[in-house]
């Protein structure tokens, strides 16, 4: 049985989200605490009506802390992640710091619930790009049997943190006033502009973001013979992740057998009317936890393949929506038990 909760990462903007869905979805802990760094603590949120104290997140605060979401960098996470559970808390971490360890089951609640039977102290929450993608893939693979799948995203600035933002909204009013401006946040100019590198260089000419896709495809679907090729690109969109997917099925469905599935699947949203210009945009799904599906048609050079375009909040279902319903998935099968 889980008594207490607590987000590490409190005051980022990742942990705001994870506040406010606690509150909004009436997480059912009613001991809550906030954790962060040193320099953080004392400050008060507001939550539930009161206000909560930061508190510096060290080894022994964990003490007696049963269940807790962190909102932290992959440095970070790889710190406190192992003090929790040598206390007993069991983790959901955002970070990439533990996703791909054999040990640690990675979670999209829609797609793969069961695997959460396995953890051992740790459950990890995958990468945005990767989170909705495989909720849009997984009726699909059900019904037909996913073979490839080949992904070019187009990523809000908001998934390189507020620096990311920042560089889109100053970067564009220092362009627009022909005014210089120092990056911070990208190698080049976002503003007006595409950046085909999120990453570092990985894998024969794939960044490290795109083979995330790759990886974390094959372990949450328990399948490393699905191909997946990735292309990803930071654009100058404020939030909101895009993604233009073609999948390949063994077994042939039609657009409209497709329609019907995204339909009928929890946490996706179908918007597609081509003709009357209906389609998911990242200014529409900006605060909504579902993943948007539209464009849904059949692939004219390949007899197997279902083209999509997708969208979603890279913030929320990428990022917090998705370690709460996780939090939420341990909680009731606690209560269970």
């Amino acid at each position: 049985m889980f008594e207490s909760l607590a987000i590490v990462g409190a005051t980022g903007a990742v942990g705001q989200i994870v506040r406010d869905l606690l509150e909004e979805r009436q997480f059912p802990i009613e001991k809550i605490r906030f954790l962060a760094s040193a320099r953080s603590a004392g400050k008060k949120l507001p939550f539930r009506g009161g206000e909560i104290t930061v508190e510096e997140m060290t080894p022994d605060v964990f003490t007696d802390i049963d269940l807790c979401i962190g909102s932290t960098p992959d440095d970070t996470a790889r710190d406190f992640v192992p003090w929790a559970v040598e206390r007993g808390t069991v983790v959901v971490d955002e970070s990439g710091a533990w996703r791909m360890d054999p040990k640690v089951p990675l979670i999209v609640p829609e797609v793969n619930p069961q695997a959460i039977e396995s953890h051992q102290g740790i459950i990890a929450s995958p990468n945005c790009s990767t989170t909705q993608m495989v909720v849009a893939m997984k009726p699909l693979h059900e019904a037909g049997k996913i073979r490839r799948v080949v992904v070019s995203t187009y990523q809000a600035t908001s998934g390189a943190g507020v620096a990311g933002q920042r560089d889109l909204e100053e970067g564009t009013r220092a362009l627009m006033d022909n005014k210089p401006f120092k990056y911070e946040a990208f190698s080049h100019p976002i503003a007006q502009n595409l950046i085909p590198q999120i990453g570092s260089p990985k894998h024969e000419g794939y960044t490290s973001e795109e083979m995330k896709m790759v990886w974390e495809t094959h372990k949450i679907f328990g399948d490393d013979s699905i191909q997946v090729c990735p292309t990803c690109v930071r654009v100058p969109v404020t939030n909101c992740h895009s993604e233009s997917i073609l999948v390949e099925t063994e077994k042939k469905i039609t657009a409209g057998e497709a329609r019907e599935l995204f339909e009928a699947m929890d946490g996706i949203t179908v918007v597609d009317d081509l003709a009357a210009g209906g389609y998911p945009m990242p200014n529409d799904c900006d605060g909504k936890d579902d993943v948007f599906i539209g464009r849904i048609r059949e692939d004219i050079s390949s007899p197997n393949g279902i083209a999509f375009w997708c969208v979603s909040d890279n913030l929320r279902k990428g990022a917090a929506t998705n370690a709460v319903q996780i939090a939420e998935l341990l909680v009731r099968a606690a209560a269970t038990s």
